[in-house]
């Protein structure tokens, strides 16, 4: 890595599920160079777990790596986003004392009965706009404190961006749309919930304060050199972060993160009475608060990535032959032959309709329209919540699929497709360094992938039709 600083340039850092993914983004908002690492997750019967040392350790390696691409520059900001749900429990001396829970990982049922039980499944909805399961990270928290018997020392918890951004130099901060996915959070009062931690039973400061995505946490040093003087900030919860990457941040426009996890996400006003957030959670969308200032998210996710890849798995299919894979899906007839599968990102997926001769094309068109179809349910149940939407942005790594993309126009219609943008998460992460190092003032401020203001979202091919327009199994959208 060169020692000159002959540019300004900004780091994000995309901690997903499969991969860690860093970029160096110009001050014009141009992506400069990436690069990726492997998340090293341990296995184990419930999903998976991991120490959270390896956390910095990875976004490390995957900084370092495009950083030796990006050919030299002065780093301004770092900015990560992640996953959420997943935690680091630390000690009162700000060290890990148990391994951290991946975020589909399902222990912590039983510590979910306990909370409906104790709380109300309803009023957990109300104050959180989560339903209450082992995915939050209450119930992780439980689990660990009725299972290992280190994690009693445990006095703060941390998201994973927020426990990689401290490691490297920041102060510890809760960042609001994390918060929104531990089940802690209030979202009326974007305060921590007294019930909830009483519930668990932790000491005052157990969350530090929150804060909002892109906020200044201090600078960089405590890690290699490259880094020392860098603004931190947390960029959120990665789906979130994505569409700030793809400029996909007007109140009109849905955002869908083509993922490990398929997610949408729309942006409202703070209006939200808890009888339509109770409406919401049961259609399968969670309320949270958005990197966005001032703005509830909307978020209805599928595990789309997890159940295509278990149809790649099952086929016999690596990177190199999704391609070809592809071309044989569109060529399929668009009932792939009578082939349906059925809960495709569930614990155990169905494939009926199997005749006589079933080809590998069909086989992958039935996937794909598995969760093209879910994806379309999704969208649907957010236009009937919140309004017409005028365009939905693309991005993520399965869109970069032919055939995903076919398919999905098929069942949910008319979309603009973010291909200018190679990493949305990572773009995002970066430009909201740029806001914690005063490179720029405002949201409204950062360049957006095609040059315009980016709260106004792209435009053009993209637009979703007013008539004629195709949605949820070819119905029309508002």
């Amino acid at each position: 890595m060169s020692a000159v600083a002959t540019r300004g340039l900004l780091v994000g850092v995309d901690f997903g599920t499969s991969t860690c993914k860093a970029g160096v983004v110009g001050l014009d908002g141009h992506e400069v160079a990436h690069g990726r690492v492997a998340v090293p997750w341990r296995r184990v019967a419930t999903g998976a777990e991991m120490d959270p040392e390896a956390f910095v350790d990875t976004a490390l390696a995957a900084i370092a790596e495009a950083l030796d691409a990006a050919g030299g520059g002065q780093v301004l900001g770092l900015g990560v986003t992640s996953m959420a749900e997943t935690g680091v429990l630390l000690d009162a001396g700000g060290a890990p004392v148990a391994p951290a829970i991946a975020w589909h990982d399902d222990r912590g049922g039983d510590e979910a009965r306990r909370i409906v039980d104790e709380l109300g499944a309803d009023r957990f909805i109300e104050h959180t706009g989560l339903p209450a399961g082992p995915l939050c990270s209450i119930s992780k928290y439980l689990w660990l404190r009725n299972h290992r018997a280190d994690s009693a020392s445990g006095r703060r918890w941390l998201n994973v961006s927020e426990w990689i951004v401290h490691r490297l130099g920041a102060r510890q901060s809760a960042e609001l749309s994390l918060a929104s996915r531990t089940g802690w959070l209030d979202l009326g009062s974007h305060t921590w919930w007294d019930e909830a931690l009483a519930l668990c039973d932790v000491a005052p400061g157990f969350l530090p304060d929150p804060v909002q995505a892109g906020t200044h946490l201090g600078v960089a040093s405590n890690g290699p050199a490259w880094l020392d003087g860098a603004a931190l900030t947390v960029a959120g919860h990665d789906h979130l972060c994505g569409a700030v990457g793809a400029g996909a941040l007007a109140d009109d426009v849905v955002y869908d993160s083509c993922g490990t996890a398929e997610a949408f996400i729309a942006q409202m006003a703070p209006s939200t009475s808890g009888e339509q957030v109770r409406r919401l959670v049961a259609r399968g969308i969670n309320v949270g608060w958005h990197v966005v200032p001032d703005r509830h998210a909307l978020l209805g996710a599928q595990r789309a990535g997890l159940g295509l890849q278990r149809f790649l798995d099952l086929l016999g299919v690596g990177h190199d032959g999704v391609a070809a894979l592809d071309a044989a899906a569109l060529a399929a007839p668009a009932d792939a032959g009578g082939l349906v599968v059925t809960d495709i990102d569930g614990d155990v997926a169905t494939l009926t309709g199997i005749g006589r001769s079933p080809e590998p094309g069909q086989v992958w068109r039935a996937a794909l329209n598995a969760v093209a179809a879910r994806a379309a349910e999704i969208l649907h149940a957010i236009e009937s919540e919140r309004g017409a939407v005028r365009q939905v942005v693309v991005a993520g790594g399965w869109a970069r699929s032919a055939a995903f993309r076919a398919v999905k126009r098929e069942h949910q219609g008319a979309f603009h497709h973010a291909d200018s943008v190679v990493e949305a998460g990572v773009r995002g992460a970066a430009l909201l360094a740029g806001l914690a190092a005063g490179v720029f003032d405002r949201l409204a401020d950062l360049p957006s992938p095609n040059g315009a203001r980016i709260g106004a979202g792209p435009t053009g091919e993209g637009e979703r039709r007013r008539a004629g327009g195709r949605g949820p199994r070819g119905g029309g959208h508002g």
